[in-house]
C-alpha cells in the first residue's frame, strides 16, 4: 500500500486558480488509478476527476467540474495534481486524493480550498 499525502490548498477568491497535488509515498506505476474527491460541511464526498495510470492517461470529469478543472500525473515525482480554475464558491471544500491498486486502495488525508471573496 502506498501513503497519499495532498497538499496545496488555501483560500482563493472566486474566478481564481489552484493547484492540488498529491504525493505518493512509492510508485504510483502498480495502481490502476487514481481519483480526486471533494466533500464539504454536511454533504456526501463527491467524485472530482479520475486519471487512468499506465492508459495514455485517459481522464473523466463530472460535469460539475469538467472544463475547469485538469488531473494530471508526474511518474517521475510520483505525483497527481489538480489543476482548479475558474473556482466558484460552490468548490469550497476538503478536497481528497484516492488511489485503486489491484490488491488495495488509499486515501489522503484531505487538503482545505475555500473559495471566497
Amino acid at each position: 500500500q502506498v501513503q497519499l499525502v495532498e497538499s496545496g490548498g488555501g483560500l482563493v477568491q472566486p474566478g481564481g486558480s489552484l493547484r492540488l497535488s498529491c504525493a505518493a509515498a512509492g510508485s504510483i506505476r502498480s495502481i490502476n488509478y487514481m481519483a480526486w474527491f471533494r466533500q464539504a460541511p454536511g454533504k456526501q464526498r463527491e467524485w472530482v476527476a479520475t486519471i487512468i495510470i499506465n492508459e495514455n492517461g485517459r481522464t473523466n470529469y463530472p460535469d460539475s467540474v469538467k472544463g475547469r478543472f485538469t488531473i494530471s500525473t508526474d511518474y517521475d515525482k510520483n505525483t497527481v495534481g489538480l489543476q482548479m480554475d475558474s473556482l466558484k464558491p460552490d468548490d469550497t471544500a476538503t478536497y481528497y486524493c484516492y488511489a485503486n491498486a489491484p490488491s488495495w486502495s488509499a486515501w489522503g488525508q484531505g487538503t482545505q480550498v475555500t473559495v471566497s471573496s
